[in-house]
């Protein structure tokens, strides 16, 4: 199977170096010291259970690659528009793309069923770029949850045993180029689900990143130390609650309740990744993660009044550190 995985940071090197020791034929599109590490070193992936270093062909020029049986968009969102044109390098008749990101994707309401089916949603993909780019037909979705990090061009750090991964089509079909591609990513340390039902995994990630997020980026701390102060817990109990009533209007009930996310949590010393672009002064993915559930609870009519205040406290600083603006 030809994969590019289109990203060289933390997740697109760990998801890369899975697919090479899957046996894959991988390329990888980085710039940067990324770039110069993996075209010396190849990626080295550090987890628990395993060692990886995978040699794979790296450029920062997509259309030296030609057509791919399936490229992974593993950048976040706010770079989805300058990447379009590389992309479109990459996709030939038959190629599927599958994003492989945080928060809500561009795509989430085709074939979503229900009055907003085939809603746009323009804060995330503005001016239909990612739609005109990829189209709906050959997007796939996927999930991960685990935390990770470069820690130093080419060489990813894993914290988690072990790593999850859900996978699917936006309109639920399964289909045997999807199972194998699944195939060559699972291991001992990453579990790979293929499911017909890949929002409600989406809405389960959201609750716990609607937490670890917008609690990383006031506090700067990973889940386990911020939600020790009982001020926080509280919170995480409403935020919870909140966006879990919302994954609920929208059809899509995940059952993760505030005493599992909080167990869960009891071990996380990964600080969020949007907590760490902001104290780096880099953009955030303000709208995928919290800009667009707002919208939906506006939409389904239910009350988020302190998913409300910490997204409006999160929106001020990122604004004022230069890490988010809202688009015209």
């Amino acid at each position: 199977m030809k994969v590019c995985v289109y990203g060289a940071g933390a997740i697109g090197s760990y998801l890369a170096a899975r697919l090479f020791k899957g046996g894959a034929q991988v390329s990888v599109v980085a710039r940067g010291q990324n770039l110069g590490a993996i075209r010396k070193n190849g990626i080295i992936v550090k987890a628990p259970l395993c060692e990886i270093e995978a040699r794979v062909d790296v450029t920062y020029d997509p259309a030296t690659l030609g057509p791919q049986e399936i490229v992974v968009v593993a950048v976040k969102a706010p770079s989805l528009p300058s990447i379009a044109r590389g992309l479109a390098a990459l996709i030939g008749p038959t190629t599927s793309v599958v994003f492989v990101m945080n928060g809500i994707p561009w795509w989430y309401l085709h074939a979503h069923g229900g009055p907003l089916d085939g809603r746009r949603l323009p804060c995330i993909d503005h001016d239909d770029i990612m739609l005109e780019t990829v189209g709906t037909e050959r997007t796939l979705g996927g999930v991960i949850f685990g935390g990770c990090d470069v820690v130093e061009p080419g060489v990813v750090h894993v914290e988690n045993p072990t790593m999850r991964l859900i996978l699917g089509h936006p309109d639920g079909r399964m289909s045997a180029k999807l199972e194998a591609f699944a195939s060559c990513l699972r291991g001992d340390d990453l579990n790979v689900e293929v499911t017909e039902q890949i929002r409600r995994g989406m809405w389960w990630k959201l609750q716990i990143v609607a937490c670890s997020g917008l609690i990383g980026c006031l506090t700067d701390m990973a889940p386990k130390g911020a939600y020790a102060e009982p001020a926080c817990e509280f919170g995480v109990r409403q935020l919870v609650d909140e966006v879990g009533a919302v994954a609920n209007a929208m059809g899509f009930p995940t059952g993760l309740t505030a005493e599992k996310l909080l167990a869960m949590a009891s071990s996380q010393k990964h600080k969020p990744s949007i907590a760490q672009d902001l104290a780096s002064g880099r953009p955030i993915e303000f709208d995928a993660m919290f800009g667009v559930l707002l919208e939906f609870a506006r939409l389904t009519q239910v009350p988020t009044p302190t998913f409300d205040l910490l997204t409006a406290l999160v929106k001020l600083r990122a604004t004022a550190a230069g890490s988010y603006s809202e688009k015209p």
